[in-house]
């Protein structure tokens, strides 16, 4: 870019953010302490002026722009630390089945592909008795409203307008039916009925639910969700990261694609695999 085409772009950027920033070229040459000829000059556009880094600095921060934007570096006019806020932000994740925070990711993301890593099991393809199990200490004083209220959302998420693949460890399967681990002390009963549901639904639901089952001794995943190209979250713990900028989306989206691709059971077995757990549990 030769120094007509840049000081033209620099001219017609600070004259865009000037207009949304509401400043007059007076207010300008108050805020960056020059003349208001000097501002003049530079919005002029009868030479290819422009303006010393000071002056470039300051006019970036006084309009809340970045100067690579104003230079016609970068497409982006957000200032360096904005980008980050938008890039990643930190959430509290709600201990509770009714989390609305993860409700509103699902909705915005309406019609795309929902790419889904669960902490155990997927929540979205619980039955109630499980739910119960896990979340009774987080349900609050009316439990039935907030597992109806769960429900809502899961019947929401399985029969809205996106797809969902889902990767499940193996061994997390198998210590469900096992009712060993985390899942120890949970009632043989509930957890034949819950892969019976995880049967059904993987067989009904096919192919816009798929569900994959991976061997964690070869490939591994941290809980992540991805909403399409729009936003990919990692769950922490306490916290969700998660994600805007296209590249890190991109990365998390081939990162899920692996396990897919090196799935040790694929989402036209997943059916059967649950029916064989199921048929393993003694009540």
């Amino acid at each position: 870019m030769d120094k007509r085409e840049r000081s033209t772009i620099f001219r017609e950027r600070v004259e865009q953010a000037m207009t949304r920033a509401g400043l007059s070229r007076s207010a300008l040459a108050r805020e960056t302490g020059v003349d208001r000829s000097t501002i003049g000059q530079i919005l002029s556009g009868d030479d290819a002026r422009l303006p010393n880094a000071q002056l470039a600095a300051d006019a970036a921060q006084a309009l809340g722009v970045s100067t690579d934007w104003l230079l016609g570096l970068t497409e982006r006019p957000e200032q360096p630390g904005d980008l980050i806020d938008l890039a990643m932000s930190m959430t509290e994740a709600g201990r509770s089945v009714a989390d609305t925070q993860i409700f509103d990711w699902y909705r915005e993301a309406s019609g795309y592909k929902i790419r889904y890593v669960p902490a155990k099991l997927p929540h979205v393809l619980m039955t109630e008795d499980v739910l119960r199990w896990e979340y009774a200490e987080f349900l609050g004083r009316t439990p039935d409203q907030a597992i109806a209220s769960m429900r809502e959302r899961i019947d929401w998420i399985t029969s809205g307008p996106s797809d969902h693949e889902i990767a499940v460890p193996l061994h997390e399967m198998e210590a469900f039916a096992e009712g060993s681990g985390y899942w120890q002390g949970l009632d043989p009963k509930i957890r034949k009925q819950q892969l019976d549901r995880l049967a059904n639904l993987t067989e009904e639901h096919y192919p816009s639910l798929r569900v994959f089952l991976y061997d964690a001794h070869h490939v591994f995943s941290a809980p992540v969700t991805i909403f399409g190209p729009l936003l990919a979250v990692l769950y922490v713990g306490r916290f969700y990261l998660a994600f805007r900028e296209g590249r890190r989306v991109k990365s998390l989206t081939k990162h899920f694609d692996w396990l897919v691709r090196e799935a040790a059971i694929d989402a036209r077995q997943a059916s059967k695999h649950f029916r064989t757990l199921a048929a393993r549990i003694v009540i």
